[in-house]
């Protein structure tokens, strides 16, 4: 099976042209305020960078990255086979992606020197875990902001996905959609299928049962990062929604 290929290195300071054979995820270990990157024959821009952001670019990419102090630099490869088993076919084309990474990806990618400590089934495990969070990272639109053709509602999706562990309000969201709360609370039900508070809810608990199978966090930690601070509320949520709780489930 096709394995990520993790790599931490130091870079001093000037940077310098790149050539990407495989699909590379690089994540910032240090603030780089003056980082300037360009991909193709474009000229570089500025894009400054904070520790713990980083890049996502296609197989095939070449271009040049400046920075003007050492970098402590996170590189993953990963190839076109992983990809592929996971759904996603690395020869379509995507644009490379500067800046904030998917928060769970990001865990993910910090954690993944560690993934090859285990026997072969928690290794291949891992690494295919890892593709699925890339592919959906890079797939087009969740499904559920696809059925909706309303681009306010769509906007307040995505508000939602991205702020799972904070204490997310109805008003906030109806001000993502610039409507009312009660329209939006109309509009949005009769999109998804859910009142708002149910979406959120599922949504939080399907990225908890992720993390339960691809990280060795605690049931605790995991619960705090999907925005419980009550473990026994996200007990009994857990187990309504997957039958189960959620040790057995990582167990299982």
């Amino acid at each position: 099976m096709a394995e990520l290929l993790t790599t931490r290195t130091e870079v001093a300071a000037g940077g310098g042209p790149f050539a990407l054979p495989e699909l590379t995820i690089g994540v910032f270990l240090t603030d780089q305020a003056e980082h300037r990157i360009a991909t193709g024959g474009d000229r570089p821009a500025r894009i400054p960078l904070a520790r713990h952001q980083g890049w996502i670019m296609p197989a095939g990419s070449d271009g040049i990255c400046e920075f003007e102090t050492a970098l402590d630099l996170l590189t993953l490869k990963v190839p076109g086979a992983l990809l592929r088993d996971a759904g996603f076919d690395d020869r379509q084309g995507m644009r490379p992606m500067v800046g904030d990474l998917d928060p769970l990806l990001l865990s993910m990618a910090l954690n993944a020197e560690s993934f090859g400590a285990g026997d072969r089934l928690y290794r291949e495990t891992m690494h295919r875990a890892f593709a699925a969070q890339l592919v959906r990272v890079l797939s087009p639109p969740r499904e559920e902001a696809v059925a909706v053709e309303d681009t306010r509602l769509r906007r307040a999706l995505d508000y939602i996905h991205d702020r799972l562990d904070s204490d997310l309000g109805l008003q906030d969201m109806a001000d993502v959609a610039a409507m009312s709360v009660s329209r939006f609370a109309r509009a949005f039900k009769t999109a998804t299928g859910r009142s708002p508070l149910q979406y959120v809810i599922a949504a939080r608990l399907d990225r908890a049962a992720v993390l339960l199978r691809t990280t060795r966090l605690s049931v605790a930690e995991i619960a705090y990062r999907v925005g419980y601070n009550d473990l026994s509320r996200f007990g009994r949520h857990f187990k309504r929604r997957f039958g189960t709780t959620p040790a057995a489930l990582r167990d299982g």
